[in-house]
């Protein structure tokens, strides 16, 4: 179903002068923005008010509303602490930033792509990667499980000289012409949205398998070019009967797979400073990748959380690794049970507060990626235990335990 509305002046009161969307998702997109996307709407407003770094620092920022025409910021000035009354004041004087999107949006489903030309043009303004939505078609060479629950497809992406349509399919042609955008090799962390609904109807719902979920974000565990081609391992966790799961054991060599965009990694911050990674099992395969190119004299400090004892091995290939430069430490902490919730962000807090009482390590930097609770969780007690930026500390939500 459509949820759309009228942008017209007719809705508008005189407080407010912008077109009001009245959806009943309204309330839960903009708390989801607010916790997961807050550095992004800094970035909107940096852009959009020409002020600097410092200015907005003095600011605590939250969306709190969303229109036709754009979002509202709610700028409210932090607890005064060194400034001077006249700081203060000037600060108080702008409560309200109005972050236009570039065309009025008519329904819902037209938010996200606005959403995105926004980040994009933000991005390219602040010299940042960005979002792409870039279609591309890669051909399954083959699946390996490498852990007790980790599966690992290698997936490849011929030349866009030497790409050829095997499937004669509308969309794998569309997605072939756009092969030439380049596969990042050295970045960890990057994600493709994968297609799952192209495979069930490809293989004419082989088994009877049904896709609750279309679409699937999964990061690159490595990629490396060849004289044929480029080449990928994407490392899919299997916990129970989930639309990826069930999506990745599905596929055979030589079928093809659909990506519909790509979304680099927020790890610029871990360049400098002593870091502490933290992932459970979907984010192991990017820190993983992180460890194998980690370009910081510090070797970090990782949390790896996994249900199942078996999957700690995940990194003794990346021990192996000749390429490995960093003498990381890994605090393995295994739960026994699905890796979501609150309970896991006290266990996890308490797990780094222990071994921080025994180890002289001073937390700089912070990464982690997991489950959606578990992170909103998470970021509170890693506020209070660590004092840290909130350019300094990325954790992100990699999955929905739903």
């Amino acid at each position: 179903m459509v949820n759309s509305f009228a942008a017209s002046k007719d809705n508008r009161s005189p407080q407010e002068p912008y077109t009001p969307i009245q959806v009943p998702e309204l309330t839960d997109i903009i708390t989801h923005l607010n916790e997961e996307h807050l550095d992004e709407l800094i970035a909107f407003a940096s852009v959009v008010t020409d002020r600097s770094k410092a200015e907005l620092d003095k600011l605590n920022l939250q969306l709190s509303a969303i229109y036709a025409e754009g979002f509202a910021l709610q700028a409210q000035p932090k607890p005064l602490d060194n400034r001077s009354a006249t700081s203060q004041k000037q600060v108080s004087q702008n409560q309200l930033i109005f972050i236009p999107f570039t065309t009025s949006i008519t329904q819902l489903e037209d938010l996200q792509t606005q959403y995105i030309l926004l980040k994009q043009s933000v991005d390219k303004k602040l010299g940042k990667k960005t979002i792409k939505l870039t279609k591309q078609a890669f051909s399954v060479q083959s699946s390996t499980m490498v852990s007790k629950n980790m599966l690992r497809l290698e997936l490849s992406l011929p030349d866009s000289s030497t790409s050829q349509n095997a499937d004669n399919d509308a969309d794998t042609a569309a997605a072939n012409q756009s092969n030439s955008s380049p596969m990042p090799i050295n970045e960890p962390g990057y994600a493709y949205l994968f297609d799952l609904e192209h495979n069930i109807q490809g293989s004419q719902k082989r088994d009877n398998i049904k896709t609750p979920r279309p679409h699937c974000y999964y990061t690159l565990r490595k990629a490396w070019q060849t004289d044929t081609g480029r080449h990928a391992w994407v490392d899919v966790f299997l916990h129970g009967d989930t639309s990826g799961g069930v999506w990745a054991k599905s596929l055979q060599a030589g079928d093809t797979v659909l990506t519909k965009r790509e979304v680099p990694e927020k790890i610029e911050h871990l360049q400098e400073g002593q870091a502490l990674l933290i992932a459970d099992e979907t984010s192991i395969p990017t820190v993983a990748r992180l460890l194998e190119l980690w370009d910081n004299p510090l070797p970090p400090l990782v949390l790896c959380i996994t249900g199942d004892t078996g999957d700690q091995a995940y990194f003794d290939e990346v021990k192996r690794n000749s390429e490995v430069k960093s003498n990381f430490t890994i605090v393995p902490i295994v739960t026994a049970k699905t890796n979501a919730g609150a309970d896991l962000a006290t266990l996890i807090d308490n797990k780094l507060g222990d071994y921080l009482a025994q180890q002289p390590l001073v937390i700089d930097k912070v990464w982690g990626a997991l489950e959606a609770s578990t992170a909103k969780a998470l970021r509170k007690r890693l506020k209070n235990r660590l004092h840290l930026e909130r350019s300094d500390m990325v954790v992100k939500v990699y999955w929905r335990h739903d």
